[in-house]
């Protein structure tokens, strides 16, 4: 996969040397460049100035962007535009975004953009209801969110695919060694060997989680028979609990 990075601030992108993502440049399958588009800005290096018709800040102008833009070698690419009111990043977007060849992002500072940068844009995105001050965090977060799922740079699949929100539920509890921690025991079914109890009691344990934390993830989840079954118990055991906690 290739990643340009449009940014007032390339030496921000430093963490994406390390970890998953450090990883797999060295394996020669992720190539990031990151581009300083005030180095294309025309007017004495300034990148934003004030919006036609008044207003509050600075935006952000068109021809830096485009003038950076115009010098990468494209390849049918992803452009996605950091952006507050844009569409929620999710998992199923990182998911999506991995299987492309080429991605831009662009990071945006100020008040907002000329919105003309935006006929660049295939892909408009925040990762939430907040504002933050660049772009840069939320690309970092998103490319972290990506890389990891292009195949061959996590070692086994199911590493990922057993992640919170890539099935559609939050991941089960999950322990390692010792057995004893401050007499805090690791659940016995665990340690039976026993493939297909372990199989129940993690989906349980997942239906579970996601009931009580995120049920709104529910709403859109298709529920087989096994785990239909399995919710209703769960209900019916917490409905037990809040009535025995209001006796």
């Amino acid at each position: 996969m290739k990643i340009d990075i449009l940014t007032l601030f390339p030496e921000m992108f430093a963490p994406l040397e390390h970890s998953i993502v450090g990883k797999a440049r060295e394996k020669g399958l992720l190539d990031i460049r990151y581009h300083n588009f005030r180095e294309y800005a025309e007017k004495s290096r300034h990148v934003d100035d004030e919006p036609y018709g008044g207003g509050q800040g600075m935006l952000l102008r068109a021809q830096p962007i485009f003038a950076a833009y115009d010098q990468i070698e494209k390849t049918a690419p992803r452009v996605i535009l950091l952006d507050p009111a844009g569409e929620r990043f999710t998992q199923a977007y990182a998911e999506e975004l991995a299987q492309e060849e080429h991605l831009i992002f662009i990071c945006g500072h100020y008040e907002g953009y000329d919105e003309r940068i935006k006929t660049l844009v295939t892909d408009e995105i925040s990762l939430g209801d907040y504002v933050l001050t660049g772009g840069e965090l939320a690309a970092m977060t998103m490319v972290d969110a990506t890389v990891r799922l292009i195949p061959e740079v996590i070692g086994k699949e199911v590493s990922h695919t057993d992640d919170s929100f890539s099935s559609g539920l939050l991941e089960y509890p999950q322990y390692t060694r010792p057995y004893d921690f401050r007499g805090m025991l690791v659940p016995e079914v665990l340690m039976s060997g026993h493939h297909e109890k372990i199989r129940k009691w993690r989906l349980y344990e997942s239906l579970k989680k996601t009931y009580e934390r995120r049920a709104d993830l529910l709403e859109e989840y298709e529920l087989t028979a096994e785990e239909a079954e399995m919710l209703e118990e769960i209900k019916q055991t917490v409905a037990g609990k809040v009535g025995l906690d209001t006796e």
